[in-house]
């Protein structure tokens, strides 16, 4: 895209017509080569255009606004059937609490991104298989594939909310980061909300309180649950209409905590040499290594997703990749541990499980590994990295469909 840039400044329309064909694209690219075309007057008017940033806050339209109450609706709704119901709530919010979120999600980004009616009826119809699926399994509490299902099922419909996003782009690579963008982004405002929501509850019962009126039972059961439904459509609608907000925060929690990761991983690597707990015996120590990797893997993944707009700082990338080199050795003990307990004790819907996931995990690494070396030795761009980030999550998609739907068949729902 950097040449057709420089070969249409001079021609208005047909650079309008590449910024709105894929615009975070167009917006990085033109960032790359503005230091060698500044001196073009269309240049100059784009590059204040890109970088304009509101200091308002927008409601964005109307129609917007309708669709994101009706949106949030749906999601106390949903969160509220064992109340309307009768539904016993320890057999439905494990199985279906995810469609509280990504349905109504996947309906906001349909909506936004105009999406086909065929693409819409399609993704339809694999949340309606899906939580058909989910709520026919056997209702066994110590069922390990059970557990795994329920766990793994947010993550299939997070996937299916990501093909809605790319709207007919599922292929660009730059919109799948864009995606895992979006999902840091999200992660921080809801957390915002969630917190703002917990001192507007305690300001609210504390007032009523004085008054000698106890409503807490009420508050919780028909306010505070459709409030906690509505905080994921929310903070996309925030984001959505103010990038400009949650844009600058991400960014700075990424530089904050790598280093801080960095610092605490590796000590907690030599702490673990001069004490008896092993891995390899002890099943709740595997249980909290594998936390700990899939934690630093997503300190790894959005730090480079939130730096890739601009060109990396050499200490930053720096410190990326000893954060990779120290991730993968955890990954290696963590890979070794759970091949160990399989050779120990023999084959188990977990094991399994956590090993496909850390096989993944260690190739993905690798290759953010190798593509942050290059940059360092070779001072190549974030490109390489950032692929070897979303051409991956097709891969993860697929193991998640195997654990999800095939290993309750395969393990005869044990």
């Amino acid at each position: 895209m950097k040449e057709d840039i420089k070969h249409n400044l001079d021609k208005p329309k047909q650079l309008e017509a590449l910024y709105r064909e894929d615009k975070s694209t167009f917006k990085k690219e033109f960032g790359l080569i503005y230091s060698e075309i500044e001196d073009h007057k269309a240049a100059q008017i784009w590059h204040a255009r890109l970088n304009f940033e509101r200091d308002d806050l927008s409601l964005g339209s109307p129609k917007e606004l309708i669709v994101v109450v009706i949106a949030s609706l749906i999601a106390g709704l949903i969160a509220k059937l064992p109340d309307l119901t009768g539904i016993n709530p320890e057999y439905f919010y494990p199985r279906n609490i995810a469609f509280a979120v990504f349905p109504v999600l996947t309906i906001y980004f349909a909506w936004k991104q105009t999406v086909q009616l065929k693409q819409i009826a399609i993704v339809s119809g694999i949340i309606l298989i899906s939580a058909i699926y989910i709520n026919l399994l056997p209702d066994n509490s110590q069922s390990d594939t059970l557990i795994l299902a329920c766990i793994h099922l947010p993550l299939f419909l997070w996937a299916v909310l990501g093909t809605t996003f790319l709207g007919n782009k599922l292929n660009n690579l730059r919109k799948r980061l864009d995606f895992l963008i979006y999902n840091g982004d999200l992660l921080v405002i809801s957390a915002l909300l969630f917190i703002a929501g917990g001192l507007f509850t305690a300001v609210t019962l504390g007032l009523f309180e004085l008054i000698d009126l106890n409503i807490e039972e009420f508050y919780f059961q028909q306010i505070a649950i459709w409030g906690a439904a509505a905080i994921p459509v929310v903070g996309t609608y925030l984001i959505q209409t103010n990038p400009h907000l949650v844009g600058k925060v991400s960014p700075v929690i990424a530089k904050i905590f790598t280093p801080i990761v960095l610092v605490m991983l590796a000590i907690y690597l030599i702490a673990v040499l001069y004490t008896d707990k092993s891995p390899y015996s002890d099943r709740e120590f595997l249980l909290m290594f594998n936390i700990l990797l899939i934690a630093v893997m997503a300190i790894i993944l959005f730090s480079i997703a939130e730096s890739s707009n601009k060109q990396f700082q050499k200490m930053n990338t720096v410190m990326l990749f000893v954060l990779s080199i120290l991730t993968i050795v955890l990954n290696g003990i963590a890979l070794s541990a759970i091949l160990f307990r399989i050779a120990e004790w023999g084959i188990t819907p977990n094991r399994v499980a956590v090993l496909g996931a850390n096989i993944l995990i260690l190739s993905n690494l690798l290759l953010v590994a190798v593509g942050l070396f290059k940059m360092l030795k070779y001072n190549h761009q974030s490109e390489h990295v950032e692929s070897s980030i979303t051409s991956f999550l097709p891969i993860y998609v697929l193991w998640i469909v195997v654990v999800t739907f095939i290993f309750p068949i395969v393990f005869n729902f044990k």
